[in-house]
């Protein structure tokens, strides 16, 4: 059983955030009511250099789809997974391939297999975690609102 934990640690996640120029979304679908759609949008909303990687697609949100990471032109910095966990050890092998410095696998994109790729091959792994809210709690909107809770939950205590 992965250590979660390990892969979510508040420091890391934002030394990533504000180290991190270039971020290619992996599995970033064309459709706005696709999860992937909102947090590609929002990451260039952010300043991000966004990099779109789906076969099925030449352009998304206004910009150049490639059809995997190694056709991608540039280097980048973080490699947001959106795929199912199957499809992550192949996806982490071409991470460490083109030099890629983070691995960031969204909610629910578990593989121990390409975490362990991504690792020997010197990346940074963050797991079972969402950019988008990472970035408005540690950087965003949340954080200047004065919402850095650190936590994220629909339960609201001390209210009746």
């Amino acid at each position: 059983m992965i250590d979660l934990e390990r892969y979510q640690d508040p420091l890391v996640i934002q030394s990533v955030l504000h180290n991190s120029r270039t971020i290619a979304v992996v599995g970033l679908s064309a459709n706005e009511l696709r999860a992937s759609n909102f947090v590609g949008a929002y990451i260039k909303r952010h300043g991000y250099r966004m990099i779109p990687v789906n076969p099925r697609e030449s352009e998304i949100l206004g910009e150049k789809c490639y059809p995997s990471l190694s056709e991608v032109p540039e280097p980048i910095d973080v490699v947001d997974i959106f795929r199912t966990p199957d499809a992550v050890p192949a996806i982490a092998q071409e991470a460490v391939k083109i030099g890629a410095k983070v691995l960031w696998c969204q909610f629910g994109v578990i593989s121990e297999e390409g975490i362990e790729i991504a690792e020997q091959g010197g990346l940074t792994a963050i797991v079972d975690r969402c950019l988008k809210i990472e970035h408005a709690r540690y950087i965003g909107r949340m954080h200047w609102l004065g919402f850095n809770t650190e936590q994220i939950s629909s339960v609201r205590t001390g209210l009746q």
